[in-house]
């Protein structure tokens, strides 16, 4: 322990640009993956302030008696339970804005991936196929006179739209209730918006209400021209039900960056041509993950400093 330092906890991985932050303006305590909170109770009652990569249960929360602020490292923080938090006082932050561009250039680059094929195509000259063989053949599909929905219009599913507009396509969505400050068309449901559009994006955070939306019913309405692309969670998707509709032709082609048990993909994932998958890497660069690193740092010592926050949750109780 260092003298008058503040103890954070940080319950097993994080970027080590927090780890390098936090170490020089708190009393650092990390505890390793799989026994993050086996520490003695003269601990427990000296951290004050947590900073976790979306990992902080409601039983966790409560070995903290003296915790005061919950920084996450990441915009979704579905594995934080902020709901339990805020009845003990607790605050929690996350780390919004900061990543809007790369996740939205990452989802453009993961459509026109899906959609051109163009991995395939770079496997395929790589190969030495394109002299062997002769042109890689046309792909079936194009962005062209697309019609694309957004399931989700928040700040990063915003970024997305404005990135689409100069592709000339036309464009939908569904949130819970309908934006005043967009001209996109609303659709009432998840499955009225897939039988509207014949492409569909995903960008909504994990709830018990979006788990396993994307479902055989949605994935029917999109139709066999349809194109499916998730760079929100992974557990909003009926990974059973998605292979089964690229198997049998039900829609065209998907893109994924995100699963439902990461790092674990499905089996029947690895032979689908029609299937384009990333390793949850859309805002994966150095520049985005230490703005992301330097947001969760900042809110801790703002708390601390000044008793604010920049980026607190809605379920946060107000401060002052």
């Amino acid at each position: 322990m260092t003298d008058n330092k503040i103890t954070v906890l940080v319950p097993g991985r994080m970027h080590p640009r927090v780890l390098e932050r936090l170490a020089q303006a708190f009393d650092l305590l990390q505890t390793p993956v799989g026994s993050e909170m086996q520490i003695s109770d003269e601990q427990r009652a000296r951290i004050r302030g947590v900073a976790t990569t979306n990992k902080m249960p409601a039983e966790w929360i409560d070995q903290l008696p003296n915790a005061e602020v919950i920084a996450n490292f990441g915009v979704g923080y579905d594995g934080v339970d902020a709901r339990h938090a805020a009845t003990k006082g607790i605050l929690v932050t996350n780390t919004p804005d900061v990543l809007n561009d790369e996740v939205a250039d990452t989802t453009i680059g993961l459509l026109l991936n899906t959609i051109r094929r163009l991995p395939v195509a770079e496997t395929y000259l790589r190969e030495g196929r394109w002299e062997k063989e002769g042109p890689f053949p046309l792909t079936p599909l194009s962005l062209k006179n697309r019609h694309v929905g957004l399931l989700g219009l928040g700040r990063i599913g915003l970024e997305i739209a404005k990135r689409l507009e100069p592709f000339k396509v036309k464009l939908s969505y569904h949130t819970r209730t309908p934006r005043k400050d967009v001209s996109y068309t609303y659709a009432s449901s998840a499955v009225e918006l897939a039988k509207s559009v014949d492409t569909l994006i995903s960008i909504i955070p994990a709830t018990p209400e979006t788990h396993k939306i994307i479902n055989a019913e949605v994935l029917a309405a999109l139709g066999p021209n349809g194109v499916f692309i998730n760079v929100g969670r992974g557990t909003s998707v009926d990974e059973e039900a998605l292979e089964a509709a690229l198997r049998q032709g039900t829609i065209a082609a998907a893109g994924l960056d995100v699963f439902y048990d990461e790092p674990k993909i499905p089996a029947g994932f690895f032979d689908l041509p029609t299937l384009c998958m990333l390793p949850h890497v859309a805002s994966a660069s150095v520049p985005t993950r230490n703005d992301m690193a330097d947001l969760v740092v900042d809110n801790l010592i703002k708390w601390f400093s000044e008793k604010q926050l920049l980026t607190a949750v809605p379920e946060t109780p107000v401060t002052t």
